[in-house]
């Protein structure tokens, strides 16, 4: 059985540059990685940027959804992320990470880039936060890193998600 690990920020947070990053470090490591971005902007996806990032970083299977389009190219009605998840389980992957899908409760890594989304360390099984600030002195149980930390967020992720 794959890991499912997610990456949740608001927008412009870095979050499909943290995606890139841990596909490729996971990707040298030989592992079988796929990915799935929520295009949570509202409407269709509007080409597949994100998901050519994520393929060009080693994923070997990358798809984007939004306004019940998957753009792997299946349209429905509305797309669930375990909807997607079944479907992405059945190419054997090593581990998907999903971009987005801030409630969900797949072990997650949040970005920090202003103090407006500190409310984002309430959310569900937060493994990690990635900041870009000095953070306020918060009572959490996971580690924080700071955003230039990244060999140390890297490894920790890659070792959570279960490919290292």
């Amino acid at each position: 059985m794959e890991n499912v690990f997610q990456v949740v920020g608001y927008q412009n947070s870095g979050k499909t540059t943290l995606m890139a990053k841990l596909i490729q470090a996971a990707a040298k490591q030989g592992a079988r990685v796929a990915a799935i971005k929520h295009h949570g902007h509202g409407g269709a996806p509007d080409g597949q940027k994100d998901s050519d990032r994520h393929r060009q970083a080693g994923a070997v299977l990358a798809g984007v959804e939004g306004d019940g389009i998957l753009q792997v190219s299946i349209t429905r009605d509305q797309w669930a992320l375990e909807d997607i998840l079944a479907l992405y389980r059945s190419l054997s992957v090593d581990c998907i990470f999903v971009e987005g899908y801030k409630q969900e409760a797949y072990p997650k890594a949040v970005l920090i880039r202003t103090p407006e989304d500190l409310p984002l360390l309430k959310l569900q099984n937060i493994q990690c936060a990635i900041s870009w600030i000095d953070l306020p002195q918060t009572d959490v149980a996971y580690p924080v890193f700071q955003l230039e930390e990244e060999p140390q967020y890297t490894a920790f992720i890659l070792q959570k998600a279960g490919l290292l």
